[in-house]
Order: structure tokens, then C-alpha cells, then sequence
């Protein structure tokens, strides 16, 4: 038997019981690489968060071990942490070649571009990092250049699959290269981390070619509508085949959404993506041509409040208007837990009488059942380990891997921060073992807001504040000005005369026993009006508003 220390240690950061936030760490000896650095989105009770980045602390307390991370492809998901990451944990970083283009748009808008080494690399290309090798596979998925990976350590070959989808008609490039999959499976892998996403979906996912027959249809039925297709950025395929459709009906483009032009502007300078130049024109061109002989490519397919779509639906948009006669197509399905935000963004739009499509105009870049049972019988893993998705995701694959002969105690179901020490004889699952969870990213600050200030702010939104001033005099601690109470969020001021009259009083008695018996801490008066204040708001109201007592010192 070999020993122990000889194993590979895999360990997710995030990525799982979740859609997002992607990151698994590999360790072996004195060696570690990282596979993708994503981030998520916000939860609703979440306020004024930007966006969620994996705790990376593992990491940076094993730099010297760090040789790089290993991308694969270009997903909010799987790339999204990563210009936040790398200023810590700065390291190389390798990716296929529209890949790196996105990532390498983010560390310009980060100023670290030319701090970071970077390499582009092609399929079948072997990369070597300290003990591992690793090798880059094609597959399919909604974004080009998507790969999967084959990491060779001395304890055996884990495929990690990334996101994938077998397409053998995709729009853009080849089909999932199957046959080097199998070649490696003959050769003997110990273990398989494979997409869950559509784990509990029968069947094969549909090509990506099936959307544009389905736009073709819509644009023929629709030639007297402007039309306003909302989908994700990063589907290069998908804008691609808008276009097309555009084209052969003889309408303008305007894109609108910041990283919507983003990835568009990228993926034509590296060829992905082929656009006329008389078919693309700017959104302030729009009023140059009939509604009918105009497409407008947008964000917001989400129903994310300060997308490109749902500001339109809302009004606020400062270019584009909607108007009863426009078709939006929604090319995408919500993300689960974006359901609500998404109906409520299609009934603004009925409301301002336009038509919406939002069923049949997409198709997912996740591998249903039968293409997961294919990989899983091309690879042949002595151990198969889930990701990508919430349990009942991972659950649902774990099934497969049993119906198709892996053993029970050979499926691995891991939670983010589990240790996982593997080798062909043994298995070890230290739970909770590393530091992981989420860094919450606020405008310029990355980790300052925590779970006191996300409570405080969850508070605030859902009771409100009330905010006491008083003025004592600096020697002798005599009060001579307030209590004076100011309210945001408890309750609307000039309808509520009565309760603030009442609020003032029993402050003004807190602060009067206090001085009667010559309290003069700071600290102690507040604490006291903040007590009195809450028991009575409480008796009152039946809430629990944030008190603040204010006091100011004057000489």
C-alpha cells in the first residue's frame, strides 16, 4: 500500500451546494494548482453587495506551494474572483485563448495586467506545475473555448469536466473531442469531477444550432415589431446566431450593456465572433432606422435591477424606451433563485404592452443524464466525484455513477472546505478541514462588510432606524439640548406625531434619571437610552428598530 502522505488532496473552496463561485484546490507533496476562481451573485437579503468572492485563506497561508490556476472557460463563474485573488495569491494563470481575452479584460479594469503572468494554451497542450501535469480537453458549453481537464499527479488522473454539454453540431469550432476523453479513461483514471448542473434532466441537452432556427421563425413571424433579445454576455454562440438572423432580415444591431459590448469587442478581435461591419451600428443610431429594421441585443436576461432590460422595462433607461409594438425574446432561463426578479421584468414589459417571448428560445450548455452516462463510460473512474451545483444536483449525479456499476463508497459527495485525501487504495474525508464561504465585495471594499454590518443593514431595511441627539456640556455632564429623535425607515413622521412625542419623553426621562444620579459615562447613557428606547418601541410597534444615540460634547 502506498503511504499516506503520497496522496492527492483535492479541496473545494466553493462551487458546490450552490450555482457558482467555482473553485477546487489540488495538493500533492509541495505542489498545488487551482482549477477556476469564480464568483456569485448577491442573495436578496444581501444589501448593497456587489458580488461574492470564495475565501481564498488556504491559499495565501501556502503561497510558496501555489504553481497556478487552470481555467476553464470563461464564465462570470469559474473567472469572476479572479482579479481579486490574484492580489494576493499572484500567480500564473492559464487558459485557452478567448478565455484569457475575458480574463485579460478584467486585470486591465483592475490595474494588475502587467503584474500578472499569464498563458494562453492550446487543446492537447500539456502544462507542467510542480508534481502535476495537466492537460487541456475540449468540450462543448454555452461560451467557446470551454475545456475540460486532465490532472496527472503521482497518485493518479483526476478529469475534471468543467461545464460542458456534448454538441455535435455546435455553432462555432469542433465537437467534445470524446476520443482523447476515452484514450485517458483506457489509461486509468482514478477519479471524475463531473458538471452536475442537469444531472436530474433525462436525456441529451440540444444543440446550440436548434436556437437559431428557432430566432429565424420568430424574426419571419415579427417583421413589423423592433425586436430586443436579452440573453448572457458571455454566449458568444447565442450572439452569433442573433446576428446571423439579424442579417439575413435585413435589420441593424445595436448592442447595449456594458459587458454585453465587452465580450462582444473581445470575441471579434480574437475572430470568434463575426459581425458585418454594416450590420452593427451604436445604440444613439437606433433613431436612424424603422423599429422594424432594428434588433436590439441587451443584458439583463436575470432580471438583474441594473442590467440594461430590466432598467428599460422600468423606465430608467436613458437611451431606449419600450414601445407597444416591440418583441422581447428572452434567451436564457433564470438561474435558480432569479425566478421572481425575472417574472417581475416580464410583466413590466406586458404592462407597457409589448409582446415577450420567453420559453423555447434557449437551450442549456449543461450536460443532461445520457451525455453524463457517456462521459462517465468513456473515462471509466475508480471514484466519482460531483460538482457543480446544489445537493440535490450532486445527488442526482451520484445516481447515475451508481446505476452505471461505480461502487457506493466509491462516489465522493464533498461540501466546500472538505479535505479529500485520495490514492487508488484510500480514501479520507476531513470535513470542514480548510477555511472557506463567502467574501462579500462592496464597491472598493473586498471583506469589510461582514455579518455585523450585513445584519446591521438587514435591520435597517427591515425595521428601520431611529437616531437620538443629545448635547451635554463637557465638565459636568449637564444636558443642554435633546433629546432629539430623527427617524428613517420606522415610521412616516408627520403621521405618526403621537408615538415621536412619546419616544421623546421616555428619552428625556432616561436622560433625567441619569443625571440625577450623576452618571456621566458615555457608554453607560447610551446603552440606557438605547434599552428604554427599544423596550418601549417594542411594547409599542412590536419592532426592533436600530437605535443610535448621537451625543455631542460642547465646552
Amino acid at each position: 500500500m502506498k503511504d499516506k502522505d503520497n496522496r492527492l488532496k483535492i479541496i473545494p473552496l466553493g462551487g458546490l451546494e450552490q450555482i457558482g463561485m467555482n473553485i477546487t484546490v489540488f495538493e500533492y507533496g509541495d505542489s498545488i494548482i487551482v482549477v477556476d476562481c469564480g464568483m456569485s451573485f448577491p442573495e436578496d437579503e444581501m444589501y448593497g453587495i456587489d458580488l461574492v468572492i470564495p475565501d481564498v485563506t488556504y491559499l495565501v497561508k501556502n503561497i510558496d506551494k501555489v504553481k497556478g490556476f487552470f481555467i476553464t472557460h470563461g464564465h462570470e463563474d469559474h473567472i469572476g474572483a479572479l482579479p481579486y485573488v490574484l492580489k494576493d495569491v499572484n500567480v500564473p494563470v492559464y487558459a485557452t485563448r478567448l478565455t484569457m481575452g475575458i480574463i485579460d479584460h478584467k486585470l486591465k479594469e483592475h490595474n494588475i495586467i502587467n503584474e500578472v503572468k499569464r498563458k494562453v494554451v492550446t487543446y492537447g497542450q500539456t502544462i507542467n506545475a510542480g508534481d502535476f501535469r495537466v492537460e487541456f480537453i475540449r468540450t462543448n458549453h454555452s461560451i467557446q473555448d470551454a475545456a475540460a481537464l486532465a490532472i496527472y499527479s503521482p497518485a493518479g488522473t483526476v478529469v475534471h469536466t468543467g461545464d460542458f454539454k456534448v454538441d455535435y453540431t455546435p455553432v462555432y469550432g469542433d465537437a467534445i473531442d470524446l476520443q482523447r476523453l476515452g484514450e485517458i479513461g483506457k489509461k486509468g483514471v482514478l477519479a471524475l469531477m463531473c458538471d452536475s448542473t442537469n444531472a436530474e434532466r433525462p436525456g441529451f441537452t440540444q444543440s446550440e444550432k436548434t436556437v437559431g432556427r428557432t430566432l429565424d421563425s420568430i424574426f419571419a413571424d415579427n417583421q413589423n415589431k423592433r425586436i430586443i433579445v436579452a440573453t448572457f454576455a458571455s454566449n458568444v454562440d447565442r450572439v452569433q446566431q442573433i446576428i446571423n438572423t439579424a442579417e439575413k432580415n435585413g435589420r441593424k444591431v445595436a448592442v447595449d450593456g456594458r459587458s454585453m459590448v465587452n465580450i462582444i469587442n473581445t470575441a471579434s478581435e480574437l475572430g470568434y465572433l463575426k459581425v458585418p461591419k454594416t450590420t452593427l451600428i451604436d445604440i444613439d443610431e437606433l433613431k436612424n432606422y424603422p423599429d422594424e429594421k432594428t434588433v436590439i441585443i441587451t443584458t439583463g436576461s436575470q432580471g438583474e435591477s441594473m442590467a440594461a432590460l430590466p432598467r428599460m422595462a422600468a423606465n430608467i433607461h436613458r437611451k431606449i424606451a419600450i414601445k407597444p409594438n416591440d418583441l422581447i425574446i428572452f434567451s436564457s432561463h433564470p438561474i435558480p433563485g432569479n425566478e421572481k426578479a425575472v417574472s417581475r421584468v416580464i410583466n413590466d414589459l406586458y404592462l407597457k404592452g409589448a409582446d415577450v417571448i420567453f420559453e423555447d428560445t434557449h437551450v442549456s450548455g449543461h450536460a443532461c443524464k445520457e451525455e453524463i452516462k457517456l462521459i462517465y463510460s468513456l473515462v471509466k473512474p475508480q471514484y466519482a466525484i460531483p460538482v457543480h451545483g446544489e445537493y440535490r444536483h450532486l445527488i442526482a449525479q451520484a445516481h447515475i455513477a451508481e446505476e452505471l456499476g461505480i461502487e457506493r463508497d466509491n462516489i465522493i459527495l464533498l461540501s466546500s472546505g472538505d479535505e479529500l485525501a485520495l490514492s487508488e487504495f484510500t480514501k479520507t474525508i476531513t470535513p470542514n478541514a480548510v477555511p472557506s464561504g463567502a467574501i462579500l465585495v462592496d464597491g472598493l471594499g473586498v471583506g469589510d462588510v461582514g455579518n455585523i454590518v450585513l445584519h446591521d443593514r438587514q435591520r435597517l431595511a427591515d425595521e428601520g432606524i431611529i437616531i437620538v441627539v443629545l448635547s451635554l456640556e463637557a465638565n459636568t455632564g449637564t444636558v443642554l439640548a435633546g433629546p432629539d429623535i430623527i427617524s428613517r425607515g420606522f415610521v412616516y413622521i408627520r403621521g405618526s406625531e403621537l408615538l415621536m412625542d412619546e419616544l421623546t419623553a421616555v428619552c428625556k426621562e432616561t436622560v433625567s434619571r441619569l443625571e440625577d444620579d450623576g452618571v456621566t459615562d458615555w457608554n453607560k447613557i447610551k446603552t440606557e437610552i438605547k434599552n428604554d428606547l427599544g423596550d418601549f418601541v417594542w411594547t409599542k410597534t412590536k419592532r426592533s428598530p436600530i437605535i443610535l444615540p448621537i451625543i455631542m460634547e460642547i465646552e
